[in-house]
């Protein structure tokens, strides 16, 4: 099972930026798909974007599609996502995870990723 860990959270102004990276060991990301989630306080985890290693395809939530934009580096087993015109409701601990037989198509579910990072917290504030 791949093993994950987020970097890059921090304190930013709104309209701001951010590039979180999430880094892959244990396993390459080869043919697994990965996911970006958040979770507020008191409120549910949100997919926020997804790529599919197999083919370079991507999804994201209708309320980033537009500012945010995930990649990755299948050379050093790196995902990344950047975070442009950063709001105030983007603010919450962001969580990469992983699946090795999952394709993202048509939505992004927490229950659908096997291996899961610890997150990093973003805050969106002046």
């Amino acid at each position: 099972q791949v093993q994950l860990v987020e970097s890059g959270g921090g304190l930013v102004q709104p309209g701001g930026s951010l590039r979180l990276s999430c880094a892959a060991s244990g396993s390459t990301l080869g043919y697994h798909a990965i996911g970006w989630f958040r979770q507020a306080p008191g409120k549910e985890r949100e997919g926020v974007s997804c790529i599919n290693s197999s083919d370079g395809s991507v999804d994201y939530a209708a309320s980033v599609k537009g500012r945010f934009t995930i990649s990755e580096d299948n050379a050093v087993n790196m995902v990344y996502l950047q975070m442009n015109s950063l709001k105030p409701d983007d603010t919450a601990v962001y969580y990469c995870a992983a699946d090795p037989d999952l394709y993202c198509s048509g939505g992004i579910w927490a229950t659908d990723f096997t291996s899961w990072g610890q997150g990093t917290q973003v805050t969106v504030s002046s």
